[in-house]
């Protein structure tokens, strides 16, 4: 039996070592969304060839070799194309951590802990449109323990149980020829869309962990990231949000990273040392962030002709309010000969409760007038996301 496996980090790794001792099985193909991931260096130590995604968001049809029987997704943030499943026999699954329907989303571990379920599970599920809502192939169930982080609840149970679910979906599709597909009733569908905080089913006074945020700079080869995680894993730090980019040949990044407390100087010292490899390291250190109550998030995105001045108003207004910028993006684009350059921003603000979001689009309509820009404001949106 042929079988593709895509996906990323320890999770993909970790399926892709097993799917190896699975007798009668090869992989076709390997498919992971960059050259350092911990699935592409596996694969690779294996004497596989690996795919890289030129667009993390998606999975073409030519990353899937022709006569694949299935695809297995394993953590894996890319959208399975429609055109990539048609090149496989039994086309594909992926592997939810949680009782589909309930929690479809991409923060499923999460909110079963902020639902406070006593019960969680994990469920394989066949890849087709929709938010995780395909047909189930398999599931199973567990306990929720008292006061355990979602991240506890993933390495005690749901990875483990992930493992075990694919691994039994291979072998049952290469003995029967099939798969089963049990339909999910969508009256039992709950949302998990991300959350922005660590989330443990108690809130102890004395938080166990504390937030790192690290600044890297350097001029730009293959190998930053990895050495980035490589200490951030040894010392037991989860990688919860980044930025990262490539500009004029210099490599930026800022990770945010939550640290076991007894562990956060000694990674802090870890990552300073990476400065000998040519590397400027910054770190700030903190309690995790805890959002004033009643703040709201929102999405905005401008975009017009490109002019001094555009992020200097826009920063002021939003001062002026008391609004928080949580991340913001710009870039320059349309530089085709003969025409303008347009540029574009992409933020995600935090109101406070006396700015409504009706408040804050006509103000954003008077400042788009004035600069003669265009602005699209929403609320939080849900990412996109097809496998776990």
């Amino acid at each position: 039996m042929k079988v593709a496996l895509v996906g990323s980090r320890y999770f993909a790794a970790t399926v892709f070592e097993a799917l190896r001792n699975e007798e009668g099985l090869q992989f076709s193909s390997i498919v992971a969304p960059a050259d350092d991931d911990r699935l592409a260096l596996a694969a690779r130590a294996a004497g596989l060839e690996v795919h890289v995604l030129a667009n993390p968001k998606i999975v073409p049809a030519e990353a899937i070799a022709e006569g694949t029987d299935l695809i297995i997704a394993a953590h894996t943030h890319a959208r399975v194309s429609n055109e990539a499943l048609a090149r496989s026999r039994l086309g594909g699954v992926g592997y939810h951590p949680s009782l589909l329907p309930r929690h479809r989303g991409i923060a499923a571990v999460e909110w079963t802990i902020l639902e406070g379920d006593p019960i969680a599970g994990g469920s394989v599920y066949h890849l087709a449109d929709g938010w995780d809502a395909g047909a189930i192939a398999a599931q199973d169930w567990c306990f929720v323990a008292k006061g355990e982080s979602a991240r506890e609840l993933w390495e005690r149970e749901l990875a483990p149980m992930g493992l075990r679910l694919l691994t039994q979906v291979v072998r049952d599709a290469a003995r029967d020829g099939r798969l089963r597909a049990d339909t999910q009733d969508p009256r039992f569908a709950t949302r998990a869309p991300m959350t922005r905080k660590p989330v443990l089913q108690t809130d102890p006074q004395i938080a166990a962990n504390v937030s790192l945020v690290v600044t890297v700079m350097g001029q730009d080869r293959p190998g930053i990231v990895r050495l980035i995680s490589d200490k951030a894993q040894r010392f037991g730090a989860n990688w919860t949000d980044s930025r990262m980019a490539r500009m004029a040949g210099e490599f930026a990044g800022m990770v945010h990273f939550e640290v076991p407390r007894e562990q956060a100087d000694a990674l802090s010292a870890a990552l300073r040392g990476l400065e000998s490899s040519g590397l400027r390291v910054a770190i700030a250190q903190s309690e995790f962030d805890r959002l004033h109550g009643g703040a709201r998030g929102v999405s905005f995105e401008l975009v017009g002709d490109d002019k001094p001045g555009i992020i200097a108003n826009l920063t002021r207004m939003l001062a002026e309010r008391n609004i928080s910028i949580e991340h913001l993006h710009t870039e320059l684009i349309g530089s085709d000969a003969g025409t303008q350059q347009r540029f574009k921003v992409v933020a995600h603000l935090r109101l406070p409760p006396q700015i409504t979001r009706e408040a804050l689009r006509a103000d954003l309509a008077v400042l788009a007038a004035d600069m003669l820009v265009d602005i699209a404001l929403d609320e939080e949106p849900e990412p996109v996301r097809q496998a776990a």
